[in-house]
């Protein structure tokens, strides 16, 4: 049970900070600008991001109270103040969760009294991208000492970050997906149209960086000795998984930029955007799906023995 609940609490907190991080970053540099296609005119935001980081601190809390009891090894100690208390204080990754949980804490109160703005947004992304990085700290990236060490924690920082910025894009554009057909709203459909386009840029450096983060840690997680194992456990086979899902993200992400981006641009100029929208839905709702099996297969390695010699 708390294996369950402790791979559950790290699933939330990937979505939550990714959401976090990713999410106000797409505002400011995907729907730049003033007038009515800007995220600070639309009415979603700001719910979509306390909500992010209602999930962040809800996971957090879940799995601090989790490890703790699985450290005791009593059950009751998950809820035993003193017994967290002595996991924050006294232990490496214990300040890494604090942090987190005061980072998300944080995203919560600023979603809520905060107006829309982009000093909004840069507050919430930052916020989100020192809770994202910090998972890095109470993860496999912090178990190896010396040079080697800070390289694997740097690259998984940086894996991190990449995997928030996808994410979190993926997040405004199936909100921003959610309704214009319904509403026929030309400024809905045009920040859709507008964010697809920011977004193409710069998915091919987060696609780059993540394949070059992931050879970086797959060295350290798997090694030259490990690949002949892969088939071998669990392990090997869930991280097959992982880059077998991470290889369609990529497919349907390239479907998006070359295909159904270009023919909603189509659609928008002949007054019939429908059929494009109804493409796009579907595309941007398979690899948000793709991407969500990844987080679930990442929280699940994340329990499990790396195949490093």
């Amino acid at each position: 049970m708390l294996q369950v609940l402790a791979v559950a609490a790290r699933l939330a907190q990937f979505l939550g900070a990714a959401a976090l991080f990713g999410a106000p970053l797409f505002f400011l540099y995907g729907l730049p600008g003033r007038g009515p296609a800007t995220a600070a005119a639309l009415p979603w935001p700001r719910r979509l991001l306390g909500a992010a980081s209602a999930v962040l601190l809800v996971g957090a809390l879940v799995g601090l109270s989790a490890q703790t009891a699985g450290m005791t090894g009593e059950p009751s100690d998950a809820l035993r103040p003193a017994a967290i208390w002595s996991v924050l204080s006294g232990t490496d990754f214990g300040p890494w969760i604090g942090a987190r949980v005061v980072l998300a804490a944080l995203g919560v109160v600023l979603a809520i009294v905060a107006r829309p703005s982009r000093g909004l947004w840069i507050a919430l992304a930052v916020a989100g991208a020192g809770a994202l990085s910090s998972l890095a700290f109470t993860g496999h990236g912090a178990s190896d000492d010396g040079t080697a060490g800070l390289l694997h924690l740097a690259a998984d920082v940086l894996h991190l970050l990449a995997a928030g910025v996808w994410l979190g894009a993926l997040a405004v554009l199936a909100m921003l997906l959610a309704g214009p057909d319904r509403r026929q709203d030309p400024s809905a459909l045009e920040a859709l149209h507008g964010g697809l386009a920011g977004f193409s840029g710069v998915g091919a450096a987060v696609v780059a960086t993540l394949i070059a983060t992931g050879l970086v840690n797959g060295w350290f997680l798997i090694g030259p000795d490990g690949v002949a194992r892969l088939l071998a456990s669990a392990y090997g086979l869930l991280l097959l998984a992982k880059l077998g899902l991470f290889a369609a993200m990529i497919g349907l992400a390239a479907l998006n930029r070359f295909v159904l981006t270009p023919g909603l641009g189509r659609g928008l100029g002949s007054g019939s955007p429908a059929q494009a929208l109804a493409a796009l839905r579907r595309s941007v709702g398979l690899e948000t799906a793709a991407a969500v099996a990844v987080l679930a297969l990442v929280a699940v390695l994340g329990t499990l023995e790396p195949l490093r010699s």
